[in-house]
């Protein structure tokens, strides 16, 4: 009796004793999109920052799921009565992964390489917005800037602010190296990216996760798939918002709604013929019915918007009575601008389903009026070197997903080549606005006016969906920015 005692506890710590070996301590986390490198820095996709953004990557100040703004490489800071002088200092025993000690000759350097004039960072405006950056000593940064800056804060914690060590910088987007808790361990090209955890970190044992592994799964059923497989155990941004009702009546999932920053647009080449004219482009707003875009595309989620923001912003303007879905209307314009049907133009879609699904209905609408909209579809990369760099498009579908970041209008050379002195104008009254009211209100002149030149068709702010393996916590249900925070998620 004794022996069948002391055989069945050693059966029973055989079991423990697996469960403990098993005990989770990694996750898989499913993404629509393959970045094209992972410097944040110098390339304007947000899939760099959902994998690299405070897991590799660190910038001075924390944007949080509230949209509060805390700090993370700065231990504090200063603001000038002026808000002309933006004093930090600098959290100490900081360290790069290759064991450079952080300092604020690093956010010298990366802030000044951010603004220069061979920049690609996709926020360069407001680098270069920076006079001066002053480092009394290496735990002090002192910013001056031009003018009033009321968004420093919210700009600093962005991922086109994190800071870089000058001697990995030129090849971060293959070989990063931040200040954050995990490291790139291997990247298969075409199918995942896995993080762990390095044991440098100043903090180790706050980060519950040793490994992260980021598969890119493009197609929405086999994204299903591979939740219900359990070969997923979360997917934030999660594309296939058709299937969402049978992953809320299984237990073994959870589901987020909520919302994000991503301005979903019909963006047009404002500079290609017969674009260039208002009256064209009026015509293409007023043939998109927005209702049946959200509810076929993205199965009734998301918010239609009539201007370049969300109404979580501040100084958000309802505009969508603007350009109600009106065909008549817009042959009507068509005619006047001597327009013949069909007009042929092409619309350029990325993968995302959103734009994929909604490009079919958008095409539809536009036949209704007279416009023939020849689909292509195009892979990411695609995307960002034709539409994006090189402009050769006539209509795209797409979401901006960076908050506040309306600035992208003042720029003539960015790929809606809008050039609008009036619209540049009202831009420095946001970017110099002394006070919340005053920026308020500049923002709703900005959106008046990108609605009245009806540069682009304003469709709908895009949800934040999420599905994910009932135990993990820590996923975020609102996304102020697009980022995958590993040092928050952990297993039940």
């Amino acid at each position: 009796m004794r022996r069948a005692t002391l055989l069945l506890s050693a059966a029973l710590a055989l079991v423990v004793t697996a469960g403990l070996a098993s005990a989770k301590d990694s996750v898989t986390i499913g993404m629509v999109l393959e970045p094209p490198g992972l410097d944040p820095t110098a390339a304007p996709a947000a899939a760099i920052g959902e994998v690299v953004h405070y897991n590799i990557f660190e910038g001075l100040t924390k944007i949080n799921e509230d949209f509060s703004v805390t700090p993370l490489l700065a231990d504090s800071w200063t603001f000038s009565p002026d808000l002309k002088t933006l004093t930090f200092k600098l959290k100490p025993g900081v360290k790069f992964q290759d064991g450079e000690p952080f300092s604020s000759k690093d956010v010298a350097f990366s802030f000044e390489r951010f603004g220069a004039k061979d920049s690609t960072n996709k926020d360069k405006g407001f680098f270069a917005s920076i006079e001066k950056v002053e480092t009394p000593d290496p735990a002090t940064v002192v910013l001056h800037f031009k003018e009033p800056s009321f968004e420093a804060l919210f700009h600093l914690g962005m991922n086109t602010a994190v800071i870089l060590d000058e001697k990995s910088a030129a090849t971060e987007a293959t070989a990063p190296v931040g200040t954050g808790p995990y490291k790139l361990g291997a990247w298969t090209k075409g199918a995942s990216i896995t993080l762990d955890k390095w044991d440098g970190y100043r903090d180790p044992g706050k980060i519950p996760l040793a490994h992260a592994t980021f598969r890119f799964i493009s197609d929405p059923s086999a994204a299903t798939a591979a939740m219900l497989a359990g070969d997923v155990d979360a997917f934030p941004r999660f594309a296939n918002v058709q299937a969402l009702d049978q992953f809320k009546s299984d237990p073994r999932f959870a589901v987020l709604v909520g919302g994000t920053e991503g301005k979903t647009i019909l963006a047009m080449n404002n500079k290609k013929k017969p674009l260039d004219d208002l009256k064209v482009r009026q015509a293409i707003s007023y043939a998109i019915d927005r209702k049946a875009v959200v509810d076929g595309a993205m199965n009734g989620l998301g918010a239609p918007i009539g201007s370049h923001l969300t109404p979580n912003d501040p100084g958000y303007v309802d505009l969508t009575n603007v350009y109600p879905h009106d065909p008549e209307k817009a042959k009507a314009l068509l005619k006047e601008a001597g327009v013949k049907a069909p007009l042929d133009l092409t619309l350029v879609l990325p993968p995302p389903p959103y734009a994929r699904q909604g490009g079919e209905i958008v095409a539809a609408e536009l036949a209704d009026v007279g416009i023939n909209a020849k689909i292509q579809n195009v892979e990411w990369a695609q995307w960002l070197s034709g539409v994006y760099k090189e402009h050769n498009y006539d209509l795209t579908i797409i979401s901006h997903v960076e908050p506040l970041d309306i600035g992208i209008y003042a720029n003539p050379n960015y790929y809606y080549q809008y050039d609008s002195p009036a619209f540049q104008e009202i831009y420095k009254k946001i970017t110099t606005a002394a006070n919340l009211e005053a920026y308020k209100a500049a923002l709703g002149e900005a959106q008046k006016q990108l609605a009245a030149d009806a540069v682009n068709a304003y469709l709908f702010q895009l949800p934040n969906v999420t599905v994910a393996n009932a135990s993990v916590q820590g996923l975020w249900k609102n996304a102020p920015i697009f980022v995958n925070d590993l040092s928050e998620m952990k297993w039940k």
